[in-house]
């Protein structure tokens, strides 16, 4: 392979202040307890949870590039206790109480995060000001409205709040807001310095990570198995497919997850009086609906970064680095920052880029381990992962030591992937739904009401 500038990946890893040098690869064939496949948060999570819990085992992670390259290291900076399915659908698939559980299960998720940074010293700029969704509009405020009956039909109302303008603006000042949705459980996070540190706790603990060296196939069996092209991995206990988006250049996975990208802008360094006039004081993180929808974090050094609900799919899966620019996304989304904060306009964005995020066909993220093959499968957090990879990590660390507990009774741990159409119906279908939600919106706010039927291509694709 040859030599990459990993700090050009995105503003977090640029700035994370650790050495990006990548680890040694895999030297030859090797036998361990547990193989994991991908040093994001799924796989550093898993491992770290498996050596606090038994010192003993001999784990090994193999990354093909470095610890954080994927959306670890590159996404919006938002930790929030949001389950990638809302409340409600979980219920209606799997009852009341599983959904409870899974809520619960994410709020704790929050609190191990913030344990294990304060254990292992970790300096993630990590800081709880709550997530809120916000409505720019009249016609946005029964979606709010619908976050919040979710939560609180599970008896979860105290985790979360409705707040009209005036209670919204002693937050901050967004342009045209009309309320939020807040949830507690939310923190403000760089992410890249949490992949990499999560990196070195794990070698702290005597776990191994083996980079720039490629999966190319694995195999269940006695005993499961990793073929990458630095030999064979064979594994005593199991091997764990955690490569999220990445999982979808595999074979036997191509149809489990596709790559979805996303696009993120900053800007540079904000002076005091801009501060004051947005009012953005906490270090809640925030995301929106319409046309100049996106995901926003008030950075630990003064900025603001803004993602776009732009994202794309490419033709059979295929990630390349050049999915990472996207122009015509940037300009939108520095647009749509303005939008939301006219203060901005005289000042500049010093960085972009982009990556990709793994998205099952039913949106249900799978945290599965099947003793008789010996393999362990967790992916599908639809941009959902800062929080979900940790409850991930903490579900096949009791899966695979067989302890009974609650989260292995979470309907996750028995979810079957739905698998997505083949090319080129997949393709043909995605971009379909996504252009007609683009073209949604638009009437939305042409019409100032929502349509109460979806649309057609999202009632023949959707499920």
């Amino acid at each position: 392979m040859s030599a990459k500038d990993y700090t050009s990946y995105s503003f977090w890893l640029e700035t994370c202040g650790d050495d990006l040098t990548p680890r040694p690869p895999l030297d030859g064939s090797a036998d361990v307890d547990v193989a994991i496949v991908g040093a994001g948060f799924t796989g550093l999570w898993t491992a770290y949870q498996l050596l606090k819990r038994d010192p003993s085992l001999d784990v090994l992670v193999v990354e093909q590039e470095i610890a954080g390259f994927g959306a670890s290291g590159r996404n919006g900076g938002w930790c929030v206790a949001d389950f990638p399915l809302h409340p409600a659908v979980l219920t209606k698939r799997y009852g009341r109480d599983a959904a409870r559980a899974v809520a619960l299960a994410m709020i704790d998720s929050l609190d191990d995060i913030e344990r294990v940074l304060a254990d292992e010293g970790i300096d993630a700029h990590f800081s709880r000001g709550g997530g809120m969704e916000i409505a720019r509009a009249d016609y946005d405020l029964p979606l709010l409205e619908e976050s919040f009956e979710g939560y609180r039909s599970l008896g979860l109302d105290k985790h979360v709040a409705l707040l009209d303008k005036d209670e919204a603006e002693a937050h901050l000042r967004i342009q045209d807001m009309t309320g939020a949705f807040w949830m507690k459980e939310g923190a403000r996070v760089q992410p890249a310095r949490l992949a990499r540190g999560l990196a070195r706790a794990v070698e702290r603990r005597g776990g191994r990570i083996a980079e720039r060296t490629t999966v190319l196939d694995y195999a269940g069996g006695a005993p499961p198995k990793l073929m990458t092209d630095r030999g064979e991995v064979r594994a005593r206990r199991a091997i764990v497919m955690a490569g999220e988006a990445y999982l979808s250049r595999l074979p036997k996975l191509r149809r489990h997850v596709i790559p979805m990208t996303s696009h993120m802008v900053v800007t540079q360094p904000l002076p005091a009086h801009v501060w004051e006039k947005i009012g953005w004081e906490g270090n809640e993180v925030l995301y929106g609906h319409g046309t100049m929808a996106g995901y926003l974090n008030h950075t630990a050094d003064g900025r603001i970064a803004f993602g776009a609900y732009r994202g794309t799919y490419p033709f059979g899966s295929r990630i390349t680095d050049d999915l990472d620019r996207n122009d015509d996304i940037f300009a939108h989304a520095r647009r749509a920052a303005r939008v939301w904060f006219p203060a901005l306009e005289n000042y500049g964005f010093t960085h972009a880029w982009g990556g990709v995020l793994g998205v099952p066909r039913d949106r249900m993220p799978t945290m599965g381990f099947n003793p008789q093959t010996g393999v362990a499968l967790a992916f599908g957090y639809s941009g959902e992962g800062v929080a979900t990879a940790n409850l991930s990590g903490r579900v096949l660390t009791d899966l695979l030591t067989e302890t009974d507990s609650d989260l292995t009774r979470l309907p996750m741990t028995s979810h079957q992937p739905v698998p997505w159409e083949p090319e080129p119906l997949r393709a043909l279908g995605v971009n379909l739904v996504r252009r007609s939600r683009y073209k949604e919106n638009e009437q939305v706010e042409r019409t100032g009401k929502y349509s109460t039927r979806p649309s057609l291509a999202a009632r023949v694709f959707n499920r």
